[in-house]
């Protein structure tokens, strides 16, 4: 069953973004699409599999301007986690090979989401400090799963620091998203998943840093993250 359900998950997200194209066709790039789809995905995939999300914090979260939200990454099914919370004019961050995914790659590229190379460092930085013009300029908000790759349920690992320059060089304030833990493979009755607590934490104001504050910046946010993902490991 719970196998059935997961299959239907990540199909139901061929259809969506079928149908999405049609949406980002209509109007190319800009980056509501997103947050159009990627509410679509989130809360279809969680009915299909059976999935309760509490989270906390929402209040943290801005909506009337722009942000760089970073998220620890454990699994795909985060998309089904978390694709939901993005503020308007949200872009992400992901993996340049995701734009070969039929469909998924194509509407991810329509919604004007930036596409990494993580194997040249240098411009991968680059970029993401480019990235800072769009959020300043353009009143986008930028979405990143910090750590770069999957953590499988194993704990935080090392940030990647693009995103802390971005936010620094925009003058943005850093929001946290951590999601407790957990399996891709956990269920209960019927097939249905365990439910994943999320935790949005305060957000971090980068007026006035520089580029020589990131590395303070960055340990700073993962001694926070790393403290929430554990505390809501803790028995209730």
């Amino acid at each position: 069953m719970a196998l059935l359900r997961k299959a239907l998950a990540w199909l139901s997200v061929l259809v969506i973004c079928l149908f999405g194209l049609l949406i980002c066709v209509a109007r190319p790039f800009n980056p509501n699409n997103n947050r159009v789809l990627g509410r679509a995905i989130a809360v279809t995939g969680r009915w299909i599999l059976g999935l309760q999300r509490p989270v906390t914090g929402l209040e943290y979260m801005p909506q009337d301007r722009p942000v760089v939200i970073i998220a620890n990454h454990q699994h795909n099914d985060d998309l089904f986690l978390m694709g939901d919370l993005m503020p308007p004019r949200t872009v992400t961050v992901g993996k340049a090979i995701l734009g070969w995914i039929p469909f998924f790659g194509q509407v991810f590229w329509l919604g004007g989401n930036v596409m990494l190379n993580r194997a040249r460092s240098r411009k991968a930085v680059a970029l993401m400090k480019a990235t800072s013009h769009a959020i300043t300029n353009e009143n986008k908000s930028l979405w990143v799963f910090v750590e770069g790759t999957r953590s499988h349920g194993q704990g935080l690992g090392r940030f990647k620091k693009g995103a802390f320059h971005t936010a620094v060089a925009a003058q943005v304030p850093l929001v946290m998203i951590c999601a407790e833990s957990y399996r891709d493979d956990t269920e209960g009755r019927w097939g249905q998943r365990t439910p994943v607590r999320v935790r949005v934490l305060p957000a971090i104001e980068t007026r006035g840093l520089t580029a020589d504050d990131v590395p303070r910046l960055v340990a700073d946010c993962h001694r926070q993250m790393a403290a929430a993902i554990e505390a809501m490991a803790a028995p209730q």
